[in-house]
């Protein structure tokens, strides 16, 4: 009886998640393990519903352990890899050990870069994980409900003002969230104007959404004006301060919340790999997914520099930083897993995109399928359909479909999420005695 390979996966999004589902099926042949920092994927193109109070957190991750069937899951932080002797060193819930492996395939991702703009670490936001999505849901109540102890007219149109920088899916669907979040919930808050709620997207180019066809971008900026979100194109934002954004073409936004959606950058344990080539801070890779230069591993995802092989022409073409090239990345290197355990040779990525799809606030959307363009109401359907498809077992689906249709006629939820432990309450009564 032929030994399984040993496979360890690093990282649990997209890419990572869908080969452990691939691979888990060949269990005659492999035995996988998945390591993550988190136990769940999250669905980062609906973290903007998340901030905007339209779904729950819930509905947008999925449990890995409900996932990884026949594979083995581990919540871990690696530490390092020794390519030559074959191991990965983890820090896990029982202390730092280590893990041998045949096969090696990286897909951990990257990090939300906060160094671009003067002043954005300290004083703006980012949108990258669900607890960003979270402290600004949380960030945008608090801010209402200090509208309403506030008497300083300034004061009070400063903390209603929500600044948003970056005209990309991240950043448009952002905007159309909050803008239609606090006029959803402006009702519960009665000492609050509506005049005093304003939701500004600065974009750099001339159109939003640069990766869709300018017809959709258009369709896009109509959508966000029609909701009342103020859309400044060719503006870059150059400095940002606690009360302020400055903008390169002179002049200032006064607002009390920044959310940068531009930028990303490599997770730190790219720079922490010995031999490992790369370039834009992301691995390069061969043909056929396998890392240059290093046995017995493959990079997939956001972490990965790869040549999209479909398109014939001699310009070279890099996969996107999607969900959609991560998925189909997976796809083809568990093939190629597979035809290598069996000594057959392996092929070369080569995907074309079926689409793309963003939001523009709730009930609303733009998106390209097949070259067939769509928005409005159809397009956010279709775009709630895709990731309903990609959610693990018909349970989870069907619960997060009912919710999903309930929540569709009804105000957005106003809860403020504090998570404050009873010792924490306890501690503030001793301080007031």
């Amino acid at each position: 009886m032929q030994k399984k390979q040993r496979i360890v996966i690093i990282g649990g999004g997209f890419g990572g998640a869908a080969l452990t589902r691939a691979l888990q099926k060949r269990a005659d042949r492999f035995d996988v393990t998945l390591l993550s920092e988190e136990s769940y994927t999250t669905f980062n193109p609906m973290l903007a519903e998340v901030v905007g109070a339209t779904v729950f957190p819930e509905h947008v991750i999925a449990p890995l352990r409900e996932t990884v069937g026949k594979a083995r899951f581990v919540m871990a932080r690696v530490i390092g890899i020794d390519f030559t002797a074959k191991r990965v060193h983890c820090a896990t819930l029982k202390g730092d050990t280590h893990l041998d492996y045949d096969q090696i395939v990286l897909a951990y991702g990257n990090r939300a870069r906060i160094d671009l703009i003067p002043g954005m670490s300290e004083h703006a936001l980012v949108l990258k994980t669900i607890g960003d999505a979270m402290h600004i849901r949380n960030l945008i109540l608090r801010q209402l409900a200090r509208i309403e102890l506030e008497t300083d007219d300034s004061l009070r149109q400063r903390l209603g003002h929500f600044v948003v920088i970056g005209g990309g899916f991240s950043g448009v669907e952002t905007a159309g969230a909050i803008m239609d979040c606090v006029r959803g919930i402006n009702h519960y808050y009665p000492r609050v104007g509506g005049h005093e709620l304003q939701v500004t997207l600065l974009h750099a180019l001339d159109n939003l959404l640069p990766e869709l066809p300018a017809a959709l971008g258009r369709a896009a900026l109509r959508s966000l004006l029609a909701r009342g979100v103020q859309v400044m194109t060719n503006t870059s934002a150059v400095e940002i301060s606690a009360n302020h954004v400055s903008l390169d073409r002179g002049g200032t936004l006064d607002c009390a919340t920044t959310i940068c959606t531009v930028g990303t950058q490599a997770n730190a344990l790219t720079a922490r790999l010995a031999g490992i080539r790369c370039e834009r801070g992301r691995i390069v890779c061969a043909r056929d997914l396998a890392i240059l230069g290093v046995d017995a591993a493959w990079a997939i995802g956001d972490c990965a520099l790869i040549v999209n092989h479909a398109n014939k022409s001699d310009s070279t073409e890099y996969a996107p930083s999607t969900a959609q090239f991560a998925v189909a990345q997976a796809h083809r290197l568990a093939a190629n897993l597979i035809a290598r355990s069996f000594g057959r040779p392996t092929h070369a990525f080569a995907y074309r995109s079926r689409g793309m799809m963003a939001t523009v606030g709730h009930l609303k959307g733009v998106a390209q399928i097949y070259g067939m363009h769509f928005s409005g109401f159809i397009a956010w359907l279709i775009w709630r359909a895709y990731y309903l498809s990609q959610m693990p077992t018909f349970g989870r689906k069907l619960r997060i479909w009912v919710e999903w249709s309930w929540g569709m006629f009804f105000r957005p939820d106003i809860t403020h999420f504090r998570f404050t432990r009873s010792h924490e309450f306890l501690q503030q009564d001793d301080e007031l005695e």
